[in-house]
């Protein structure tokens, strides 16, 4: 139930480009890049998300991704 709620905000927070947890901007977010073309982005809260530069799109880093 309370994933219905949840679930949907946060994925407008990642398309505006703002962290789900904090709502910062990940712009602001310290970046690493990565092998494979895209940039590990850290959030000052500590959460860990992938930006794809060719798509432009942010999404949560999978825990072998860390």
């Amino acid at each position: 139930m309370i994933k219905n709620i949840i679930a949907p905000v946060q994925a407008w927070l990642l398309s505006h480009g703002q962290c789900v947890g904090c709502g910062t901007l990940l712009s602001k977010g310290k970046r690493v890049e990565r092998k494979d073309g895209t940039e590990k982005v850290t959030c000052k809260c500590g959460r860990i998300f992938i930006f794809d530069p060719k798509t432009k799109k942010y999404r949560r880093a999978f825990f072998e991704e860390v």
